[in-house]
């Protein structure tokens, strides 16, 4: 395995990386809460477009794998800005924005500020909006006393570790909200999402393809797939994603 590059941005983080040169749009990979960029789904696309011959971005966000900070330090907005960075240093020309359950927020917030840039965008059980209508709105009165008193709840997952979710998590996501204002994506769109996923509801992915206005969008519903979307033929259905969004064979 190489070793990882590091991107210092404005904000004085220091960001991992993989890149791959080639042709084409440059294929970028938007992680999920908690997850970094040596997951399935990450290398399994940086295998495949480098067999095509294809530009390739992976990275992790502050607080996340190998890049600097620490994940309850970190918000939304900062995983933005590391987004922003990361593709306004490391990339030129079109991209393929492919995001991960919180990557796929992270795509949607990209599309709002360079939606020139984007060409394509394919989301895995996007979670948009997920610190208010997940977090918050499932939060008993005693977790909400807990974000006031402690700064930070404890939440179980079924994939890894506990959550620590911290009240800055929660008031930065409110300013970052996108199903609550128009949302264009002006670009083809895939919406992959898994019906077995219990992170995130198949009324969420509905609810997404309902409110996004674009010319070009679909939700594939993929029956008793789970959150990760990461065996064979998930992976198969990323890839032709992919392919459709980018206009490829």
């Amino acid at each position: 395995m190489t070793a990882a590059t590091f991107l210092e941005t404005l904000q004085g983080r220091r960001l991992a990386y993989h890149k791959s040169d080639g042709s084409g749009p440059t294929i970028v990979f938007l992680g999920g809460l908690k997850s970094d960029m040596e997951g399935t789904k990450a290398v399994c696309l940086e295998e495949w477009a480098r067999a095509r011959g294809q530009r390739y971005l992976r990275f992790d966000y502050s607080g996340h794998g190998e890049s600097s900070g620490a994940f309850t330090d970190g918000c939304i907005g900062d995983w933005h800005q590391d987004t922003v960075a990361a593709v306004s240093e490391l990339t030129q020309g079109p991209l393929i924005v492919v995001g991960s359950s919180m990557g796929g927020w992270q795509a949607l917030l990209l599309a709002g500020v360079m939606p020139e840039r984007i060409a394509g965008m394919v989301t895995i059980a996007a979670a948009p909006d997920f610190t208010e209508d997940g977090y918050w709105a499932s939060f008993s009165d005693e977790q909400k006393q807990a974000l006031e008193t402690d700064g930070h709840v404890e939440l179980p997952s079924d994939y890894m570790e506990p959550y620590v979710i911290t009240k800055r998590m929660i008031e930065d996501g409110r300013q970052r909200l996108v199903l609550r204002s128009p949302l264009s994506l002006p670009f083809p769109v895939r919406f992959l999402q898994g019906t077995a996923d219990t992170a995130v509801s198949v009324d969420t992915a509905v609810r997404l393809l309902e409110h996004a206005n674009g010319p070009d969008m679909r939700l594939l519903l993929v029956k008793d797939a789970d959150h990760r979307f990461s065996d064979g033929p998930c992976l198969g259905l990323i890839k032709d994603a992919v392919r459709e969004v980018m206009g490829a064979d």
